[in-house]
């Protein structure tokens, strides 16, 4: 349990990022989370909408637990609590930590543009957040702690998103479009202000760290400057690109 809790330092050494041990853990656990997103979205699809949110209720509590878990063993590691600052919920995949349980407890439009928030993003931090941690998958051994939990609340992110959409939970309204991005332009800004104050990479806008975001770092030669905006308008066009294909998927079927 101490190895896997990695107190004292593994004495493991990482498989790597995209070693088998990798693929297999990831797709496993995608694989699972998704399969059950689709059963019990199609079993709950009819269902009045407040039997539909439970599911919500639930992968919230159990995402938010596993973090709090998980940041809780850091500290222990760590013997103090100054770990928390470079543990927060400023990256894209983090995000869902907040957002998920808003769409699970909120109401209106908050609700609304929460559960559309979900499953935008939920999917493609589930894979980034899985498939794409280079940083994580360098580091650590695949079955640890760091790596476990962070697999398991990502693809709790995947899992939300799936399940929205084939239960029929998102609105996808035009008027919350605006929300959508609020959100998102909160959360980098927020993200960019404390990379600056504490030295840290929160949205991978301070330079790629062995994800895929190095191959936009390497093409902007790593201007400071241009390499954060072009994070972010990269997160804009995507939310823009998903509403239209949204749009045009139901006008298709309308």
């Amino acid at each position: 349990m101490g190895e896997f809790l990695g107190v004292g330092g593994y004495a493991r050494k990482p498989e790597g990022w995209f070693s088998w041990q990798h693929i297999v853990f990831v797709t496993a656990l995608l694989a699972v989370t998704v399969s059950l997103a689709v059963i019990l979205g199609k079993r709950n699809r009819q269902k009045p909408l407040r039997e539909r949110n439970r599911v919500l209720i639930a992968a919230a509590i159990l995402i938010d637990s596993i973090e709090l878990f998980k940041l809780a063993v850091f500290c222990v590691r760590s013997g103090g609590v100054s770990t928390l600052l470079y543990n927060l919920p400023l990256f894209l995949c983090s995000i869902q930590l907040i957002t998920i349980p808003l769409a699970a407890f909120s109401k209106g439009r908050v609700k609304e543009a929460a559960l559309d928030f979900v499953l935008i993003f939920g999917m493609l931090g589930a894979v980034l957040g899985t498939y794409g941690a280079g940083q994580n998958y360098g580091a650590y051994p695949v079955i640890s702690i760091d790596n476990v939990a962070s697999g398991i609340t990502h693809s709790i992110s995947g899992f939300c998103a799936v399940y929205i959409a084939v239960s029929g939970m998102a609105s996808m309204k035009r008027r919350n479009i605006g929300i959508t991005y609020a959100i998102l332009l909160g959360f980098c800004a927020a993200a960019y202000a404390v990379n600056r104050i504490v030295d840290y990479n929160y949205m991978f806008l301070m330079r790629g760290d062995g994800t895929p975001y190095d191959i936009l770092y390497g093409i902007v030669g790593g201007s400071p400057v241009l390499y954060p905006i072009f994070v972010v308008v990269l997160f804009l066009i995507y939310i823009a690109a998903f509403y239209l294909i949204y749009f045009l998927i139901k006008r298709r079927k309308g």
